[in-house]
């Protein structure tokens, strides 16, 4: 009987342990767990719902979701896609379902639903999960690996880690001979101290596109003010995509937003046509734009140099121009950064030129593979770094089975 070891006992280790074991009975698969309990980010995710993938359907439109790992994970999608997730939790009796944004979700709204199927799947088939084994040293002793923890020894004639962002992990993983890239902070929203932005704790806009001056990194989306600053879908998206410059800059830069996604003379020429057909209209009290809040029109319309009683037909041209910029050329000054919720996502991990995404097996050792976020892989937040656990588990479960 061929014995299995997989370090981690996240979604990553789970996923692949029971296609595994599904595929192929006589494995011996072990799981090992360095805390207390096992499936933790599953427990967090998507606000204690877990946050299970994303609704796009087309390989070559969701790598694009994926700031590093969107040229290997192109041939795995084509093996196993957001619709086979549907259906392996489908068929395991968890229904899952599309939400407006198109992240998905259990239909029982719990993260719990896709803990018990993980659980029961492991104790139906045997596999075991030992917890409090947190790895130490990794070795290979002939044609086995030999893995220690701080109190037992393992050997296994197939290693699989699925550790997730590990630094003790990505240590041993080095002193395997393989490239570690150095991990920073990915999906993070910006610490901003603006007085545009005090006390507009939860104001949002449907559409807007923020880019960071000096750079070519844009993004569009919702954008919502906190009190820290800004965050929403866009920002997420641009601190994936922007996660190493951003760390250079020691997060540090200007922040350009153009709250209407519109050119700034098609927003100008809303202002002039709306100066021609309401002149005597306070323009704190009547905006063109449905989709900025009150609060915040009327804190770009103080910033814009203009007062409180002004009506349109008292606005010059300098107040206009004003306007226009504060509305599609707004610059913020970005200090620090916050993690998003209780999710922390890092960029960095093995080097995937190291890895053969056939079999996410390691090119330098026959037998180790890795999965999940032990890898430089992540995604924007929605779903799509559990839809890398899935498929990255799920192809090498059939390398494991062979």
């Amino acid at each position: 009987m061929k014995k299995v070891v997989i370090i981690g006992g996240g979604a990553a280790g789970f996923f692949t342990a029971i296609n595994a074991k599904e595929k192929n009975a006589l494995l011996d698969i072990t799981i090992l767990e360095k805390g207390k309990e096992v499936l933790q980010k599953v427990k967090i995710s998507g606000g204690g719902r877990c946050n299970v993938t994303h609704a796009c359907f087309e390989p070559k439109e969701l790598v694009k979701f994926y700031p590093r790992g969107e040229k290997e994970l192109l041939g795995p999608f084509h093996q196993f896609m957001t619709g086979d997730t549907f259906e392996w939790f489908d068929f395991r009796g968890v229904s899952l379902k599309i939400e407006e944004d198109n992240r998905v979700f259990p239909e029982a709204n719990t993260s719990e639903a896709i803990i018990n199927c993980f659980q029961e799947k492991v104790s139906d088939l045997g596999i075991k999960v030992l917890k409090n084994q947190g790895v130490i040293s990794v070795d290979k002793e002939q044609d086995l690996w030999k893995i220690s923890t701080k109190s037992n020894i393992f050997y296994a004639h197939k290693l699989v880690v699925a550790a997730g962002s590990s630094k003790k992990i990505w240590d041993i993983c080095s002193s395997l001979q393989h490239t570690i890239i150095p991990p920073v902070p990915s999906l993070f929203t910006f610490n901003i101290k603006d007085k545009r932005l005090t006390d507009l704790l939860g104001i949002s806009v449907s559409n807007a596109t923020v880019n960071i001056v000096g750079t070519k990194l844009e993004a569009s989306g919702p954008l919502l003010i906190t009190h820290w600053g800004m965050s929403g879908p866009a920002v997420l998206k641009l601190s994936a995509f922007g996660a190493r410059i951003l760390a250079d800059r020691n997060y540090q830069y200007n922040v350009e937003v153009n709250w209407l996604s519109r050119p700034t003379d098609k927003i100008l020429n809303v202002l002039l046509n709306l100066k021609k057909k309401e002149p005597r209209k306070t323009v704190i009290l009547k905006s063109p734009f449905a989709e900025i809040p009150k609060r915040l029109w009327e804190r770009f319309v103080k910033f814009s140099n203009i007062d409180a009683n002004q009506n349109w037909a008292d606005l010059n041209s300098y107040q206009l121009d004003n306007l226009a910029n504060q509305l599609t050329k707004g610059v913020y000054n970005a200090n620090g950064r916050t993690t998003f919720k209780e999710e922390f996502v890092t960029a960095g991990g093995a080097d995937l030129k190291e890895i053969n995404f056939k079999r996410f097996e390691s090119k330098l050792h026959k037998n180790l593979f890795f999965v999940g976020e032990v890898l430089n892989i992540d995604a924007v937040t929605g779903g799509f770094n559990f839809q890398n656990a899935w498929t990255s588990g799920y192809i090498c479960a059939n390398s494991l089975a062979e």
